[in-house]
């Protein structure tokens, strides 16, 4: 099962060059679960500029250990550079990054455990303390087993369904800030769920100024870990209405973004899962509770034949809507077997038009068919629009970049915030801003087992100056900008 899961992605400007750099994750030789080879290597690429990489996993000290699966970016030492989280069957890995181009295993040190299966991981500040705490999500204890799945008549053998392997829970670490994590899973009430889980996500999505958890469980209802401070967490997913789709069934939940698409200022949640399952789409409708609307936003049938991983609300056009991205594929390997859906498939971008969504996929996306896994974004280029990159298992990954003409009719102005905290966490992830009518999250933890640590991005269509931007900071602090000249990168200190 192992095998169709890895490829998790790492988009963050580790150098402080202020380029976007790229990390991918990979897996390992099976069974021994070890980097036998450097073709096995996870894999850092620098960013030199105009859309130019160079591999310095060697000598930044990343290329890894064991099957690796998730990665997770954020500055959990606030010393101004960004660290990596590495999650992988029964080995995670903490590197902290020394900020002269190299990282440092500090896993055992610090108290992170690496005995489980974890797919995904995600940093945030659970109890508004100014340093950054870290999610890992968990899979199951069981990552291979000597079971048959499939046809014996016909002896095609598939990878067993999710149902054959055992649920855990996610652990949670709290960040001491010494440099060492406390394992509070029990004492948070968040041990007391074990689902099959494969990315998270976290929004304050009931503006009580305190980060929830969203987390999607392949197969199982999905958990929604409403944070009730003090160091707790209660499970609301089926009360809130994102356990499930509409119909009632668990689907095969797999990538997660938090973030408000239909501009009313709440965080909404986009899920993708297999053909046949739609990709739900929750919305926010305040008081705590959320609507299935994958259908009223047309999602449903533009997204039914697909299978989707990775995935983000994205504004690509600059229209000052957020888009969805999908990196798609079937998990089944040998689903063209059995049923009429393919394995291969291209990647959507779903246009979103106040609220609605229509399939706008390039024709050059359109002609990439692979098994694609893991996504990120970033602007690669620093051109103002949003590039994407995708893992494929087996084949090479694939950088999107965006070429949407930059004119009022086919791509507006923009604007992104660049956040330092003081009080809060040195990334400002957990704050909210903003612009005009538009919310927008600082968050890392996007798509399918991947992060995205980079400046939060609006599209402001014709607008060439922003009259109020209102930055909402993790510690609870306000601040206020005015006047605002767009076109470009904003730094932001946090008073």
């Amino acid at each position: 099962m192992i095998e169709t899961m890895p490829g998790g992605i790492a988009v963050f400007d580790y150098n402080g060059d202020g380029l976007a750099d790229i990390y991918f994750t990979n897996g390992a030789d099976v069974p021994s679960l070890e980097k036998k080879s450097s073709k096995f290597w996870n894999r850092l690429y620098r960013n030199d500029g105009n859309f130019h990489f160079t591999d310095v996993t060697e000598s930044a000290g990343v290329a890894g250990k064991g099957y690796s699966m998730g990665a997770a970016a954020g500055d959990y030492d606030n010393d101004g550079h960004p660290d990596l989280f590495v999650a992988g069957v029964n080995r995670n890995i903490l590197y902290r990054n020394r900020g002269d181009g190299t990282f440092e295993d500090v896993t055992a040190k610090a108290g992170i455990k690496d005995d489980k299966w974890a797919v995904a991981a995600g940093w945030f500040d659970y109890d508004n303390d100014g340093k950054l705490d870290l999610l890992v999500v968990h899979y199951s204890d069981t990552p291979m087993q000597d079971r048959f799945c499939g046809n014996r008549e016909t002896n095609v053998r598939i990878y067993c369904h999710p149902k054959y392997f055992n649920p855990l829970p996610s652990t949670l670490y709290r960040n001491r800030g010494d440099g060492t994590f406390e394992d509070v899973s029990q004492k948070s009430g968040i041990a007391h769920y074990a689902g099959r889980g494969m990315s998270v996500a976290f929004a304050d999505y009931d503006g009580d100024g305190l980060m929830d958890i969203f987390v999607t469980n392949d197969n199982m209802p999905n958990f929604l870990f409403h944070n009730l401070g003090k160091g707790r967490f209660e499970e609301t997913a089926l009360l809130a209405g994102v356990a499930l789709p509409d119909r009632g069934q668990p689907v095969s939940s797999m990538g997660a973004d938090f973030r408000d698409y239909d501009n009313d200022g709440l965080p909404d949640i986009t899920v993708t899962a297999l053909a046949g399952e739609t990709f739900p789409l929750f919305r926010n409708g305040g008081q705590g509770l959320f609507s299935d609307a994958t259908y009223a936003s047309k999602l449903g049938p533009l997204s039914n034949g697909h299978s989707g991983w990775g995935n983000a609300f994205v504004d690509l056009d600059n229209d000052g809507w957020k888009d969805l991205f999908t990196a798609n594929s079937h998990v089944n390997d040998r689903i063209e077997a059995f049923e009429s859906h393919a394995y291969k498939e291209p990647n959507s971008v779903f246009r979103n038009v106040e609220g609605k969504f229509s399939d706008a996929t390039p024709e050059t996306m359109k002609a990439a068919r692979k098994a694609h896994r893991g996504a990120a974004f970033g602007d690669f280029d620093g051109d103002g629009r949003v590039d994407l990159v995708v893992s494929s298992l087996g084949e090479t990954a694939e950088l999107w970049r965006n070429t949407t003409l930059n004119t009022t009719a086919n791509a507006g102005n923009w604007i992104a915030f660049r956040l330092k905290g003081t009080r809060s966490n040195r990334d400002g992830i957990g704050a909210r801003i903003r612009v005009g009518k538009q919310w927008n999250e600082m968050t890392s933890a996007v798509s399918y087992a991947s992060a995205s640590l980079v400046p939060v991005h609006f599209g402001v269509g014709a607008e060439r100056e922003v009259d109020e931007v209102e930055i909402h900071w993790p510690s609870g602090r306000v601040q206020r900008l005015n006047h605002v000249a767009v076109n470009r990168i904003v730094d932001v200190t946090e008073p």
